[in-house]
């Protein structure tokens, strides 16, 4: 599914007499060259051929209707009719039947296609910038089993959202900062906002403006500056990752750890032998501890504003309701997380 707008839509009377003119133009064309070639036509009215009766021959035979008055009788009007008329005939029904599909038609479809799109939206997540942060996130939400459906990318270059469809999801072709782009995007009903726009000055007026439509939605930013990290915080983002201080912490590990790097790319991705996993604690979970959890590994427990760590949870420690779980799980023989 596309939806695209271009700055031509903003401008349809101007595309009307652009293409009005130009088919002033062809219809002046024929009219000169049957004109000049006035000798090839037969009136079977009058047997006599008036300007008059080239400008209506020439109106009749490019509109296609064709009553038979006036015929073309010599070889050369015939072939100036099959090769010079004929093909201008058609490129008339083109600028008519695509004004009338950009003016008329497309809008309705877009609206159409617009309302269907927003009725199939609920609990989705919206990424705001489809550039390569934006794109390794997607696939990796779908490579961990995410609708395709309920993933909706927005981005300002019509080759990225390109991208995006390509990729099996919706794209719209906007600037996500504005209001009513994100509102396009159905924001209210979204269970995560997904911000990677490129620029932190970008990503934080998105962020501020999908606060402002949505309270309640989780907003992730990816921060190129780690000085705006706090920033971000302050506008209500749920989560910041800065990629340029996550892939140092990685370089510096790489320096005298030569398979730490393997391993934590193994973790974070889903095709990994060993995942992260976050989930509330199940009815039959509670009130056992993190040895009874086997073979997955408790790394951390939230409760409420507490978080227990695994030193915590040696102790003996029972899991509670309400408590949120951070685990190690193994992979399968097949390498999928049982």
């Amino acid at each position: 599914m596309r939806v695209l707008y271009t700055p031509a839509d903003l401008m349809p009377g101007r595309t009307l007499l652009v293409r009005l003119g130009l088919v002033i133009v062809l219809i002046a064309l024929v009219i000169g060259m049957l004109w000049l070639d006035r000798e090839g036509l037969q009136d079977q009215y009058d047997g006599e051929i008036s300007f008059i009766d080239v400008v209506y021959f020439s109106f009749i035979t490019i509109t296609t209707v064709g009553y038979g008055d006036i015929v073309p009788v010599s070889p050369r009007a015939r072939m100036l009719d099959a090769l010079v008329v004929t093909p201008i005939r058609l490129v008339v029904w083109f600028l008519f039947l695509g004004t009338a599909y950009q003016l008329i038609i497309r809008r309705y479809m877009e609206g159409y296609r617009m309302a269907n799109l927003r009725a199939g939206l609920d609990r989705h997540v919206i990424v705001c910038g489809f550039g390569n942060t934006g794109c390794a996130a997607v696939k990796e939400l779908l490579a961990k089993g995410a609708n395709p459906k309920q993933i909706l990318a927005i981005d300002r270059h019509e080759d990225r959202a390109q991208v995006a469809l390509d990729q099996g999801i919706a794209a719209l072709h906007g600037d996500a900062t504005q209001e009513t782009m994100l509102r396009d995007a159905v924001v209210d009903r979204a269970k995560a906002l997904i911000v990677a726009a490129g620029r932190d000055d970008t990503n934080a007026l998105i962020l501020l403006t999908a606060r402002h439509l949505c309270p309640t939605v989780r907003i992730i930013v990816s921060a190129k500056e780690e000085e705006n990290v706090k920033l971000f915080r302050q506008g209500g983002a749920n989560a910041i990752i800065s990629p340029a201080t996550f892939g140092g912490y990685a370089l510096a590990a790489a320096v005298d750890q030569v398979h730490l790097v393997h391993y934590l790319e193994d973790l974070l991705t889903a095709g990994g032998r060993v995942n992260l996993i976050e989930r509330p604690v199940r009815s039959d979970e509670i009130g056992k501890t993190a040895r009874d959890l086997q073979p997955d590994i408790m790394l951390r427990v939230y409760r409420g504003d507490n978080l227990l760590s695994l030193w915590d949870l040696k102790d003996g420690q029972a899991l509670q309701s309400g408590d949120t779980l951070v685990l190690l799980r193994m992979a399968g023989p097949q390498g999928k997380t049982s």
